[in-house]
């Protein structure tokens, strides 16, 4: 019987893939474990990578990938009871991570699980610390009847690295509706059924991004869009609780100015901050803004 599955969706993936597929089949200390990759057009070497692997292939063409319903697709091929939703690019930490997620299913009111993201070698300042200030090292749970003042962090998770029961995701899915950030989505879904979802420290992988700053205003106003759609923008303490910890990562960079060998990525990483919040305000209040407006300020034409 198949207890675990784990689903990782590729498409050029690169030496990251390389690492995390390896990475993968390195996991120790559990058996009964599928790992399934589904690839949506790779031309790069993945496909003939995943062949020196005991890993199930399924393929589908590229034009018909989308970000939850490719997840939707790959949940319904698995065969595992915990299905273990991994980035291409989301490298495990340890031989320990597989363990250290789906130990937390043992509390039978948990319905998903998500790691911790540290940061890649020669990530920008901004990533660094938007890495240490949302995924630290002290596990949360997140309890519907007992929301503890969390604010944002609340609905907060990453399918980059998560795992849920199949029967949690059966009832709830990915939202089909959502282009991007469907795991905020589903998230959701999740806590307003009633379960409980797990952020596991212990559950780390390497896994960031770079952008620009244009990047991560339009990024950030496409978080504030799908905030306010899935309305929860004004749950409580959500807006409170963005403006501490964003005034709390402001005032680091502001203090790195002072450090000649700093200054440069420190200068340039509030600059990222700024247009991160003010593209996270226009999107939170994107009611007020005309539709050609949305349009250019969307990295992902998520707009109605």
């Amino acid at each position: 019987m198949i207890e675990i599955s784990v689903l990782i969706l590729t498409k050029n993936g690169g030496h990251q893939f390389r690492g995390c597929l390896e990475a993968v089949c390195a996991q120790t200390q559990l058996a009964n474990v599928e790992v399934m990759v589904v690839d949506s057009g790779s031309t790069d070497g993945t496909l003939e990578f995943v062949e020196g692997f005991p890993v199930r292939l399924e393929q589908i063409p590229p034009a018909t990938f989308h970000h939850a319903r490719t997840r939707n697709f790959a949940a319904t091929l698995a065969r595992g009871e915990i299905l273990v939703f991994l980035s291409q690019d989301a490298i495990p930490h340890s031989n320990r991570w597989l363990k250290a997620m789906v130990a937390n299913f043992e509390d039978s009111g948990v319905g998903a699980v998500y790691g911790r993201q540290l940061p890649i070698e020669k990530s920008s300042q901004e990533r660094q610390d938007l890495l240490d200030a949302v995924y630290g090292g002290e596990k949360i749970v997140k309890d519907p009847a007992h929301r503890n003042g969390q604010g944002y962090r609340f609905y907060h998770f990453s399918d980059a690295n998560s795992a849920m029961r199949r029967s949690v995701w059966e009832a709830a899915r990915f939202p089909e509706e959502l282009k991007v950030f469907e795991d905020l989505g589903i998230a959701k879904r999740i806590l307003d059924a009633g379960w409980k979802i797990v952020y596991e420290p212990e559950a780390s992988v390497f896994h960031s991004h770079h952008h620009t700053t244009m990047g991560l205003f339009k990024r950030y106003f496409d978080i504030g869009y799908t905030l306010h759609r899935l309305q929860i923008s004004d749950a409580p303490g959500m807006r409170s609780s963005l403006l501490r910890d964003g005034s709390k990562m402001l005032g680091k960079k502001l203090r790195r100015l002072k450090s000649s060998g700093a200054a440069g990525r420190a200068g340039a990483a509030i600059g990222q901050d700024i247009a991160k919040s003010v593209g996270l305000f226009l999107g939170l209040n994107q009611d007020y803004l005309p539709s050609v407006v949305k349009r250019h300020l969307s990295a992902h034409g998520i707009h109605k």
